[in-house]
């Protein structure tokens, strides 16, 4: 269905995809699978009509393409769902499908009732049901998402490409998503599934194609590997572990007690504490109010009641995220992008933005200070980039979460919340990210390891906290906790 031969891809400095070639195959589920830099990103905006200046050939259904825009891509058959949405919350149901696309009247007037009735039928053939004239801002992430695969079939596409469908879905949502992919590929639709989830990858897809640093390492069968192998390939040496061993045993001093917080509507009466030296994991369904809990602690949100204790020192309760860092507490979010960065920033700026009262000399920044530290945190995290200088919006999601992780270790705090950490970046960068959280620990200090993979919060944590409908029901310690037995927790069961 799709050919790639030596397609070739450079941005100043970097060489994103380096003479690129595999084959998709018709009616498929390809895998497409590599850490973040390895050149994924790239090939699907090539495939998509978003990155026209190229080296290379492309052909689909046999022929060559040279896609001048989306549209383009549209057209010719591959339409993309990307992990960021782009629906317009603002707009119905009907609206969003046919954005762009809108059947006319005579006379350019839109044809609602046609609009309303093509909708309903690519809605009933994903057997997904939802009202045609519901803003789109009242839908859950999940709704929003299959909205988003409704707008790709109006295209009559031969190809979908599916860009980390799953990272914001449930449980059962993601079934749902399986069961509608299973519906694509029996209508003879090509699909290529993006995911840093093995797990799906050996659940659903036929073929796996390999990248590493901007090449094609392989594309094999999904019957003839096993997931030890497809991570070899994708860092370029075995894996023993997933999660690096832990050196240190928690102390028995309380760096954080929480007594009794509550926020109206998303957590209530939630009491634990923190240790020296411990990675605390928060364990819990969407929804069960884990980043709620984080954000009212960092004073992002305002308790309702309750109130902290660091260090000894209680009667504490944050109204603002500086009152929580100047007290030793820093907080990397969940959102990635919409909370933790400036985009059209530099990596320099990003990095050092928490720290720039420390960094002032004479009431002006060190540069020369400045550019120093950066480089130093830049080379230990490994990020990779072509200067300190770099807009960070042109990094891979990876290397944006490891500049978040090291402003964070610039504070030089006593508490870390990582809110969701790993979440879209490649086994090799999660790898890095357990060693930090290791050496923080080993530091002295205290981790809330915030999750919604298991068993990386059994990987990782030395205790792991159950919270459920924005209740704290059961904090594990690691010899009890197993994935059975904290699931029947977090459906409520036993607790």
């Amino acid at each position: 269905m799709i050919a790639v031969h030596n397609v070739s891809k450079e941005f100043p400095g970097v060489r994103a995809l380096d003479e690129v070639s595999f084959n998709v195959k018709r009616g498929e589920v390809h895998g497409l699978v590599g850490e973040n830099g390895a050149g994924k990103s790239t090939i699907v905006k090539i495939l998509s009509g978003i990155y026209t200046d190229y080296d290379g050939e492309i052909l689909v259904n046999g022929n060559p393409i040279a896609f001048h825009s989306v549209r383009d891509a549209q057209d010719s058959g591959i339409a993309t769902v990307f992990q960021e949405l782009s629906v317009v919350k603002d707009l119905n149901v009907a609206e969003n499908i046919f954005l762009g696309r809108e059947p006319l009247k005579r006379g350019g007037i839109i044809d609602r009732t046609l609009m309303n009735q093509r909708t309903l039928e690519v809605m009933e053939f994903l057997d997904e049901p939802m009202p045609v004239n519901e803003m789109v801002g009242n839908l859950s992430v999940a709704s929003q998402q299959i909205v988003e695969i409704c707008k790709a079939l109006v295209t009559n596409p031969k190809v979908i490409i599916m860009d980390e469908p799953t990272s914001s879905l449930t449980e059962k949502e993601v079934a749902q998503l399986y069961k509608i992919i299973g519906q694509l590929r029996d209508r003879g639709v090509t699909i290529i599934y993006v995911s840093h989830k093995l797990a799906e990858i050996f659940t659903i897809c036929d073929s796996i194609t390999v990248f590493r640093d901007g090449k094609h390492i392989d594309t094999v069968p999904t019957t003839e590997t096993d997931s030890e192998k497809i991570i070899q390939m994708m860092v370029g040496r075995t894996l023993k572990m997933l999660f690096p061993p832990r050196s240190v045993k928690p102390s028995d001093e309380v760096l954080l007690a929480v007594h009794d917080i509550s926020r109206s509507g998303e957590f209530e009466n939630v009491s634990f504490d923190l240790k020296r030296g411990e990675i605390l994991g928060f364990a819990g369904l969407i929804g069960a109010g884990r980043s709620e809990l984080a954000k009212a602690i960092f004073g992002a949100t305002r308790l309702s009641s309750g109130e902290l204790e660091i260090n000894g020192s209680g009667g504490k309760r944050f109204n603002h995220p500086r009152e929580a860092f100047q007290n030793g507490i820093s907080y990397l979010p969940e959102d990635r992008k919409g909370e933790g960065l400036l985009l059209q920033a530099s990596i320099k700026e990003n990095m050092t933005l928490a720290i720039l009262k420390k960094l002032k000399l004479s009431k002006t920044r060190s540069e020369r200070r400045e550019r120093r530290l950066v480089k130093k945190y830049a080379e230990d995290l490994q990020v990779k980039m072509v200067s300190i200088d770099q807009i960070i919006e042109m990094l891979s999601g990876g290397n944006q979460q490891k500049v978040i992780v090291a402003r964070l270790l610039m504070t030089e705090s006593s508490v870390y919340i990582f809110d969701e950490p790993t979440r879209g970046i490649d086994v090799g960068a999660k790898y890095e990210i357990y060693k930090i959280m290791n050496e923080l620990t080993e530091q002295g200090k205290g981790i809330i390891f915030i999750s919604s993979e298991l068993p990386e919060v059994l990987g990782v944590s030395d205790r792991i906290a159950c919270m459920r409908e924005g209740q704290l029901v059961r904090i594990f310690s690691q010899a009890d906790a197993n994935p059975e037995a904290i699931m029947r927790v977090l459906a409520g069961g036993d607790a």
